[in-house]
């Protein structure tokens, strides 16, 4: 992947951010029966999807990816957006070092399992496990939102900018 196929990503990411703006701010954080609970639950998830993944595992940047439940409920889309524009950072950041070698193995254990565990995958599986983890929860989200009543936009690939 390259770094124009991830800007689409970005910007269907902004898009859902953006119009989530514009909804009633108590329904970023009403209970749900999804997975995530809530749809601020669901964004900082699928964040901390691409930090536990890319940033702790492949680029080994932390050991504490995931965003610890006493921070999450002062999050609000400010902070959700931050975290992604770490997550951009990451991506980035993963492309420039292993950008050619995307398909090359890694050995290790999870860094931030208390449990020991080793698994071999490479940098790529696990961009591409980020990027569906992604829109499968986009799409959770617009479900969430149409159950509250709203209308919310398209988030495909197809509708963005080339």
């Amino acid at each position: 992947m390259l770094h124009h196929e991830y800007e689409w990503v970005r910007q269907t990411r902004k898009i859902l951010l953006d119009y989530c703006k514009e909804i009633n701010p108590v329904h970023l954080n009403q209970l749900n029966g999804f997975g995530w609970q809530s749809i601020r639950d669901t964004f900082v998830h699928t964040a901390d999807c691409y930090v536990a993944w890319l940033g702790s595992f492949v680029l080994l940047k932390t050991k504490k990816p995931l965003t610890p439940k006493e921070e999450l409920n002062h999050y609000g889309l400010e902070e959700i957006t931050l975290r992604f524009e770490q997550v951009d950072k990451i991506v980035m950041e993963l492309l420039e070092h292993h950008g050619h070698n995307l398909n090359v193995q890694i050995e290790r254990e999870i860094p931030w399992r208390e449990a020991s565990e080793r698994i071999s995958i490479t940098p790529g599986k696990l961009l591409a496990h980020a990027i569906t983890h992604e829109f499968h929860h986009k799409g959770q989200i617009a479900a969430m939102l149409r159950e509250m009543g709203y209308e919310p936009p398209n988030t495909d690939i197809l509708g963005t900018d080339d």
